[in-house]
């Protein structure tokens, strides 16, 4: 079967993982992009999602096509497999890694995290995305990254400058696409009391530890506290295991479970000292949540005013700000309205268009 004209072949390597932050950006910027297709938005535009052999994706398109290629898996098939199938055809890659020798392609790293705080990876994949990472930008793929933060950091720490980058921010309004599933409160336990919600891996630059010695700074807060994903030891060593009896630790959640974590939570805390773009205080605040968040990295830019912020490294701030927020109704309706307006300046499909606009397009015949 001849090639379709302009084809573009997607990484769907991705689609074998647990949904973290790189992941829910590729999907729903797929999902974006469908629907793109679907109404007529991109004519000229043609896209096939390869995937390894005996992946069966949970994510549903109507206009993307899926391929099962390749005899390999992981790194193996991203590396021979997928650059054999994609042959001359343009290539892009959401979730930060690619075929180093692949020179017809788009690349979205989002973040520089493995050279900025590499204390909280593993040895081996420390080396193994430095590799990518170095490799890919001496071979002139087209790079793209999720803030201006990560642009300039990247542009630190590898063989190019920031204006060889694109800025691709995310978005967040996936939240509220189910329905919430408040059982969850009820078999934790936070039904009862106001809890303070936090949400992400637990990766050592996640800085949980923070918001457990902040707690041991208060006699008796008015509010127990709720920390919501997961940690793969394989990733990122064993830093981020951190145990305490004085947090509810809820492990991966349900996307119906996590909105209603969020609704229902006195405030969200997100006290992570590294971060490319930050999806959980977003969706924090397209449900409602008002967002306390470390004034690092990306956050400030993602957050905007819409956050009170706090420095990563003083617990006994941010135990005060927390008992300032639990004891302040009002200033918690403002930070509500706040996150509301600010959620609203990023969508999903406005990520779609713009990566049409910064590469997919480019070149396709018109």
């Amino acid at each position: 079967m001849a090639e379709a004209l302009g084809q573009i072949v997607i990484n769907g390597r991705f689609l074998q993982r647990p949904v973290t932050g790189v992941e829910r950006f590729a999907a729903e910027t797929l999902t974006a992009l469908d629907h793109l297709l679907g109404a007529g938005a991109l004519p000229r535009l043609s896209l096939v999602l390869a995937v390894p052999a005996g992946t069966e994706p949970t994510v549903r398109f109507q206009n993307i096509p899926v391929q099962q290629v390749g005899r390999h898996q992981g790194h193996l098939w991203e590396q021979l497999d997928l650059p054999l199938y994609c042959g001359k055809r343009r290539l892009i890659n959401l979730c930060n890694t690619a075929p180093i020798f692949k020179r017809n392609q788009i690349v979205v790293i989002h973040d520089a995290a493995v050279f900025s705080v590499p204390q909280a990876f593993s040895a081996s994949f420390r080396l193994a995305y430095k590799i990518i990472h170095g490799g890919l930008s001496l071979v002139g793929a087209r790079i793209l990254t999720v803030s201006e933060f990560s642009r300039q950091d990247l542009a630190q720490h590898l063989p190019l400058k920031a204006e060889r980058i694109a800025v691709l921010p995310e978005s967040a309004e996936h939240v509220l696409r189910h329905l919430p599933d408040r059982a969850l409160l009820e078999r934790a336990g936070l039904a009862k009391r106001p809890y303070v919600l936090a949400v992400s891996s637990m990766a050592a630059h996640k800085n949980f530890s923070l918001v457990l010695e902040a707690l041991t700074q208060l006699d008796n807060p008015p509010f127990d506290v709720a920390i919501a994903g997961g940690g793969n030891a394989k990733v990122f060593g064993h830093g981020g295991e951190l145990a305490s009896d004085r947090v509810k630790w809820l492990g991966y959640v349900s996307d119906a479970e996590l909105r209603a974590l969020y609704e229902g939570a006195m405030c969200f805390v997100f006290p992570s000292i590294y971060e490319g773009f930050g999806i959980p205080p977003l969706e924090a605040m397209q449900c409602g949540c008002p967002v306390l968040a470390a004034r690092a990295a990306s956050i400030p830019e993602v957050c905007g005013d819409a956050a009170i912020y706090f420095d990563p490294q003083d617990a006994a701030a941010l135990a005060q700000l927390l008992l300032k927020v639990a004891n302040d109704v009002s200033l918690r309706n403002t930070l509500k309205q706040k996150g509301l307006a600010r959620a609203q300046q990023f969508t999903w499909k406005r990520v779609a268009q713009e990566l049409a606009n910064q590469g997919l397009l480019k070149g396709v015949p018109a």
